[in-house]
């Protein structure tokens, strides 16, 4: 009875806005993991190549450059909870133009559109940083990520199927409509059950749209100035992070099939397997990261993440690459957690959302196999180097296969540096 009460306790943020976040969380995962792991084929089978991948994930962070300051601004002086469910119907409606696409053009109209719906991660971050105390928000980013996480699993390898039975082009149209309406579903799900939590001083009066253009851009460099060293150097991994996902994301699944020899069914399969071994470790990772300390974990992840990821180019069958993923499932599991409570940790209440939407929420994915390259761990600060590391990664490719992954190498180096040297935890963490 004192056990069955103690894991309650344990687990008693799951409740109001973090129960709700979680419960659309699992819905959009579950249709996204579907969609993101072979959207690059899509793109070949729409008569693009590497090249035009390499344009398409650069598109759709250039809306983000206006956007995530606008939302930031907004997410601390109007509130969270519209802006979330605004975002995830528009976000449905232009996901239209993946379904109807005739050519790789459309797809890339898409993206761009796409990118103007990152206004609703500021406000995200800034719900669940607010509905978290400090020291559960290690183990209470874990626990939403496992949730959303178990259902989401079993994604690639369905799409898998599905894009073997109708094709990948058909198939893809399939699965793009069910993400559209996974989208407005979990739109209503927020707008009728989410609670703001914007304070009244933070809400403030209206201003005109020149004043908030002034504000917006105007207070940045004081913002970045008043961030402290350790804040500034997470930016700076963050950065790296997105940059290895903007060269690398989108080619694990070509490199598998072309260059390696799997079948589209052999990668779902291992993707699951994958999925499955991080929804056993999510919750003990996030645990960890309270006890032991999130700078620690930090590095622990990048450890096992460049031990892991080099291999991958010398990788020659199936269970050489299942092993490699596992390993980068390893690091996801601790460097999530991680970096996402060092963000609460060292960001005020007042300005959250302002300084997560110039660097957003923490959540990069290491290794990411599709998508990574947007979500709620983007900032407009980070826009820019991602967009070039995306065009940069579809010439990489063209020119060698094996050249997005020495650049992968690089950055996780350059992130070990960094964190070492500068990342700390913070003694006292903000509410």
């Amino acid at each position: 009875m004192g056990e069955h009460l103690g894991i309650q306790n344990r687990f008693s943020f799951m409740t109001g806005n973090i129960a709700v976040l979680t419960m659309t969380q699992v819905l959009g995962r579950f249709f996204r993991s579907m969609v993101f792991p072979y959207a690059s084929l899509y793109v070949l089978a729409l008569g693009g190549g590497s090249s035009q991948i390499g344009i398409i994930n650069s598109l759709r962070p250039l809306a983000g450059l206006v956007m995530f300051p606008l939302a930031g601004y907004f997410t601390d002086r109007a509130g969270r909870k519209i802006l979330i469910a605004l975002a995830g119907y528009l976000s449905a409606a232009t996901m239209m133009l993946y379904v109807f696409a005739p050519s790789w053009e459309w797809i890339a109209l898409g993206a761009f559109l796409q990118g103007f719906m990152v206004f609703q991660f500021p406000p995200t971050s800034a719900i669940i940083a607010d509905s978290l105390a400090p020291e559960n928000r290690g183990i209470g980013v874990a626990t939403m990520t496992t949730i959303a996480s178990v259902l989401g699993m079993f994604s690639p390898y369905i799409a898998a199927l599905v894009l073997q039975i109708y094709d990948t082009a058909p198939g893809m149209r399939i699965l793009y409509a069910l993400l559209a309406g996974a989208g407005a579903a979990g739109a209503t799900i927020n707008l009728r059950f989410l609670d703001e939590t914007a304070r009244e001083v933070e809400m403030g009066p209206r201003l005109s749209v020149s004043q908030i253009f002034r504000d917006v851009y105007g207070g940045i460099p004081l913002m970045l100035r008043q961030l402290p060293a350790p804040l500034k150097a997470l930016g700076v991994v963050m950065v790296l992070g997105f940059m290895a996902n903007g060269v690398a994301s989108s080619f694990w699944v070509v490199y598998v099939v072309e260059e390696i020899g799997l079948s589209t069914v052999d990668w779902g399969l291992i993707l699951f397997i994958e999925g499955a071994l991080k929804v056993v470790f999510y919750i003990p990772a996030g645990v960890l990261v309270d006890k032991y300390g999130r700078a620690r974990s930090l590095m622990a992840s990048l450890l096992f993440s460049i031990i892991s990821i080099p291999m991958f180019v010398f990788a020659r069958g199936f269970y050489q690459v299942l092993a490699i993923r596992l390993a980068v499932g390893v690091s996801n599991v601790l460097f999530i957690p991680a970096c996402s409570a060092l963000m609460a940790d060292y960001v005020p209440r007042d300005i959250r959302g302002r300084v997560m939407a110039a660097l957003g929420r923490g959540t990069v994915i290491v290794g990411a196999t599709g998508g990574g390259t947007g979500g709620p761990g983007v900032g407009f600060l980070i826009t820019i180097p991602l967009m070039v590391a995306s065009v940069a990664g579809g010439i990489l490719y063209a020119v060698n296969p094996i050249y997005p992954w020495l650049f992968l190498v690089f950055t996780i180096l350059m992130s070990l540096a960094v964190t070492g040297l500068y990342i700390r935890d913070p003694k006292i963490a903000e509410i």
